[in-house]
C-alpha cells in the first residue's frame, strides 16, 4: 500500500510539474531559451518545457555566412509547435526575429521616429529597402525632387521615415523625402540669416541646365547663370563646373518674397576689363586664340575674359577674304594688333594685316602720280578696267578715263581679259586701298587744242548723229561733236528739230563758241546762211581757206593718233 502511495504522489507531481512548464510556453509565442546541443542539422534549445525544441542551424548563419552561435548562448525563438511526432518542441529563430522586427517596427512608426535600410532592388513604382523586412521606398519619396535614375540608389544606406504600417498585411512604405525636407528646412532657416547681395557663400552643384548651374547654398538653391560663371567665352555650363562639385558664390541678386537667388561664379576674381586699357593701348602687337569665326570675322581670346573681333577687312592688305575660315581656325594662335579698345562696351577691335607693312604704302612710293606702268586685265566690268599692278593690287580704268573722245558704254566691246595695256597712274588713295589709272592721259586731251582750230565763226561740215527736243548733234571730225540748238537751225521758226535736219546729213554750220573744260561745241546752221548771204562767209572763205583747211587736218590727225594709241 506505501509503495502504491508513493507511485500515485510522484505522478501527481510529475503531472502537476508538466502542467506547469507546459502553461509557460505556448504555440505562437516568442520565448527565450538556452542552446544545449547541435544535433545534425538542428541546434537544440531548452525553453523549460518539458522537452526540448529544435531550431535549424541555417537560422543562426549570419550574412556574411558565419555561424553564430554557442552552446550556452540565450536566444529568442518563436514556437511553431509545443510537440511533433518525435515529441520534439518546434521553433524558429529567424520567425522570432521578423516579429521582433515588426514590434520594434511598430514602436518606431507609433513614435515617429526614423529607421534605417539599405536599398535592395528596384520595383514597380519604387525601391525596395531592407529594414530587417521588405519594405516599400515610392519613386516619389527618393529625393527632394523625382528622379529618373533609381538605380543609382541600389546598394545605399540610408534613413527613412514610416510614412505607412499594416502589420496585418505586412505592408511598410517609406520616405527619405520627408526626412530631406526636414532637414533642408533646418538648413533653410540658417542660410536665411546670412544670405544678402554680396554674400559669399559655400554652394554645392546640383543640377545643370544648357543656360546654367543650380547651386545648393543649404537648403534654398540659387542660379548661376552662364553668363556669370567666367569671364571668359562659356560654350556650356559643364565647361565650369560639374554636378557634386563644392564650389564659393557670391549673391548677386536676392528676392525674399519668391526666394530666388541669382548666384555668380567670375565675381570672385577681378574683371579683367578694369585695366585692360592700360594692357591693350590701340597699336599694341599682342599674343590671342582663336575661339570662334563668325560671317564676317573671328573672335580672339587675348586673355580669359577679354576678346577681340577681326573684321575680315583688316584680315589682308590685299586679298578680299570671303570668310575667316580661309585665313585662320579655331585654336590658331595668332598675332595681332589692337586698332581700338571700348572697355564700357568691353569690345576690342582687332586686326591681323597690320602686323606686316601697308602694301598700298609701299606702293604710293613706287609708282607716283605720272608713272606710266603696264599690266595685264584682270577684269571687266561696266564702270571700268581692273589692271594687275602688284601681286593682289589692281588698279581701276574708269570708262571715263579710256578716251578723250569716244564715249565708251561698254568697255568689253573695246577689251577683254588678258590683254596687255599701258596707263599712267592717276592716283594712289592708301586710306580707302584705291589705285586709280587712266589710258587716255597717255596723250594730250584734243579738245584742248579745238580753240585754235575752230575759232568763234569758222565754218565747219558736220554731220547730223542725234536729234532732240532741243537740237541736234553734229559731228565735226571723229570724236568730236557739237550742238546745234534749236534756235540756231534755221532763220525761221522750228517747232521739230527733224522739220529741218535728218540724221545722217551733212551741213555747213558756223562755230559759236569752243568750252574744252565742258567738252562743248556750239554751231549754228542759221548763223551760216545769214553770213554767206551779207558775204562776210565768202570774205572769210577767201581770207582764211588755206588755214581753215589746215587747222581741219590736224584734227583729224591727232584723232586718228589718239585712236590708234588705243
Amino acid at each position: 500500500m506505501a509503495q502504491d502511495f508513493e507511485n500515485e504522489s510522484f505522478e501527481a507531481l510529475l503531472a502537476e510539474f508538466e502542467q506547469g512548464q507546459s502553461s509557460n510556453v505556448r504555440e505562437g509565442e516568442i520565448v527565450s531559451g538556452k542552446v544545449v546541443d547541435f544535433v545534425g542539422d538542428f541546434v537544440v534549445v531548452d525553453i523549460g518545457y518539458k522537452s526540448e525544441g529544435q531550431v535549424p542551424k541555417s537560422e543562426f548563419v549570419g550574412a556574411d555566412g558565419t555561424f553564430n552561435v554557442k552552446i550556452g548562448d540565450t536566444v529568442d525563438v518563436y514556437v511553431e509547435a509545443t510537440e511533433n511526432e518525435n515529441g520534439l518542441c518546434i521553433l524558429s529563430k529567424k520567425e522570432a526575429d521578423k516579429l521582433m522586427i515588426w514590434e520594434e517596427i511598430s514602436k518606431i512608426a507609433e513614435s515617429d521616429e526614423t529607421v534605417e535600410g539599405t536599398i535592395t532592388s528596384r520595383v514597380k513604382g519604387g525601391l525596395a529597402v531592407d529594414i530587417g523586412v521588405r519594405a516599400f521606398l515610392p519613386g516619389s519619396q527618393v529625393e527632394l525632387r523625382p528622379t529618373r535614375n533609381l538605380d543609382k540608389f541600389i546598394g545605399q544606406k540610408y534613413r527613412f521615415k514610416i510614412i505607412k504600417f499594416n502589420k496585418k498585411r505586412g505592408n511598410i512604405v517609406l520616405s527619405r523625402r520627408a526626412l530631406l525636407e526636414k532637414e533642408r528646412a533646418v538648413l533653410k532657416s540658417q542660410t536665411l540669416e546670412h544670405l544678402h547681395e554680396g554674400a559669399i557663400l559655400d554652394g554645392i552643384v546640383k543640377n545643370i541646365t544648357e543656360y546654367g548651374a543650380f547651386v545648393d547654398l543649404g537648403g534654398i538653391d540659387g542660379l548661376l547663370h552662364i553668363t556669370d560663371m567666367s569671364w571668359g567665352r562659356v560654350n556650356h555650363p559643364n565647361e565650369v563646373v560639374q554636378i557634386g562639385d563644392e564650389i564659393k558664390v557670391k549673391v548677386l541678386k536676392f528676392t525674399p518674397e519668391n526666394e530666388r537667388v541669382s548666384l555668380g561664379y567670375k565675381q570672385l576674381a577681378p574683371d579683367p576689363w578694369a585695366h585692360a586699357a592700360e594692357r591693350y593701348p590701340a597699336g599694341i602687337r599682342a599674343l590671342g586664340r582663336v575661339v570662334s569665326l563668325i560671317d564676317y570675322g573671328a573672335f580672339v581670346e587675348l586673355e580669359e575674359g577679354i576678346e577681340g573681333l577681326i573684321h575680315i577687312s583688316e584680315m589682308s592688305w590685299t586679298r578680299r577674304v570671303k570668310h575667316p575660315s580661309r585665313v585662320v581656325n579655331v585654336g590658331d594662335v595668332i598675332d595681332v594688333v589692337v586698332l581700338s579698345l571700348d572697355t564700357e562696351a568691353k569690345k576690342i577691335s582687332l586686326g591681323m594685316k597690320q602686323t606686316e607693312p601697308n602694301p598700298w604704302e609701299i606702293l604710293e612710293e613706287k609708282y607716283p602720280v605720272g608713272t606710266i606702268i603696264k599690266g595685264k586685265i584682270r577684269n571687266i566690268t561696266d564702270f571700268g578696267l581692273f589692271i594687275g599692278v602688284e601681286d593682289g593690287i589692281d588698279g581701276l580704268v574708269h570708262v571715263s578715263d579710256i578716251s578723250w573722245t569716244q564715249k565708251v558704254r561698254n568697255p568689253a566691246e573695246i577689251y577683254k581679259r588678258g590683254d596687255e595695256v599701258e596707263a599712267v597712274v592717276l592716283n594712289i588713295d592708301v586710306a580707302s586701298e584705291r589705285f586709280s589709272l587712266g589710258i587716255k592721259q597717255l596723250t594730250s586731251d584734243p579738245w584742248e587744242a579745238l580753240p585754235e582750230m575752230y575759232p568763234p565763226g569758222s565754218v565747219v561740215d558736220c554731220k547730223i548723229t542725234k536729234i532732240t527736243e532741243f537740237g541736234a548733234f553734229a559731228q565735226i571730225a571723229d570724236g568730236v561733236e557739237g550742238l546745234i540748238h534749236i534756235s540756231e537751225l534755221s532763220r525761221d521758226r522750228v517747232d521739230e528739230p527733224d522739220q529741218v535736219v535728218k540724221i545722217g546729213e551733212v551741213h555747213k554750220a558756223e562755230v559759236i563758241s569752243v568750252d574744252p573744260a565742258e567738252r562743248k561745241i556750239a554751231l549754228s546752221i542759221k548763223q551760216f546762211v545769214r553770213n554767206s548771204e551779207t558775204g562776210r562767209l565768202r570774205q572769210y572763205i577767201d581770207n582764211d581757206a588755206s588755214s581753215t583747211a589746215h587747222l581741219g587736218d590736224l584734227l583729224q590727225n591727232k584723232l586718228s593718233d589718239l585712236d590708234g594709241n588705243e
